[in-house]
């Protein structure tokens, strides 16, 4: 992943005001704030898909208030690398949850993109490549084309249902497959294991994982206003500094990226 981009994960979204690398926040925490934070830092947008798909079976915010919600953070935010669009997961329970097939999520998810794109030729979305097994996503890729979406062409494109899977080894012959087509990917809430294993195959990541081992901590060192340091910038910055450091060395992964 040389040259590419780290993004932090964060349920915070005053830390865009706050920190000088690059971030990774969801619309869920943006969405009912009156007031928003000038960014210091670049940063893309999770679109909240897999808690609104688990909550309500499907996505009940509609295209167009999602168009208006991503031209706001653009507008008042600035600095928007790119944002996710309205995407299906295929994780099995996901499928189960909504009632549908692989299939069906893979039409709702390249039919939103195509529906975004149209409404909002100036906003930063990007495609994403949804499936489960090594043929659903070249399948994928092949109804893209077929609606008119050249996925070479594109700056990145998302790779979905990997964060909760923890085949890590098949998640990096995905990645590869894709790669050797031409495709700049982007992991969603990729493990530390997988970064480490993969990280060659992708143009960029994200993980939350910092904040969800730091639950399961006391807190560091002086952190005395807070139980533990799942919401902490001080951690979040240690815990990327020490990942950047393990994963930079012969291979030159270089995951800082520029802020």
């Amino acid at each position: 992943m040389n040259g590419a981009d780290f993004l932090l994960g964060t349920h915070q979204p005053g830390w865009l005001g706050r920190l000088d690398v690059p971030l990774f926040v969801s619309h869920r925490t943006l969405r009912t704030r009156k007031r928003l934070p000038r960014a210091r830092c670049r940063w893309a947008l999770d679109s909240g898909g897999f808690t609104e798909l688990a909550l309500h079976g499907g996505w009940r915010t509609c295209p167009g208030e999602y168009v208006e919600a991503v031209a706001r953070y653009q507008a008042e935010i600035g600095r928007l690398a790119w944002a996710s669009p309205q995407d299906w997961m295929c994780e099995p329970a996901m499928l189960g949850r909504t009632g549908l097939t692989v299939v069906g999520h893979q039409a709702r998810t390249v039919d939103n993109y195509c529906t975004l794109r149209q409404a909002a030729p100036g906003l930063p979305f990007i495609p994403v490549l949804q499936g489960w097994t090594p043929d659903d996503y070249l399948a994928c890729v092949q109804r893209y084309t077929t609606a008119g979406v050249d996925l070479r062409a594109c700056p990145l494109v998302g790779l979905g249902s990997v964060c909760r899977r923890q085949a890590s080894a098949e998640i990096g012959h995905i990645a590869a497959e894709l790669a050797a087509l031409g495709i700049r990917l982007h992991g969603f809430g990729v493990k530390c294991r997988g970064l480490a294993d993969y990280a060659e195959t992708l143009a960029s990541a994200d993980s939350l994982a910092w904040s969800y081992a730091a639950r399961r901590r006391p807190p560091l060192p002086g952190c005395t206003a807070h139980r533990n340091c799942a919401n902490c910038p001080r951690y979040a910055l240690a815990w990327r500094a020490r990942l950047i450091r393990t994963l930079d060395g012969p291979r030159q992964l270089r995951l800082g990226g520029a802020a």
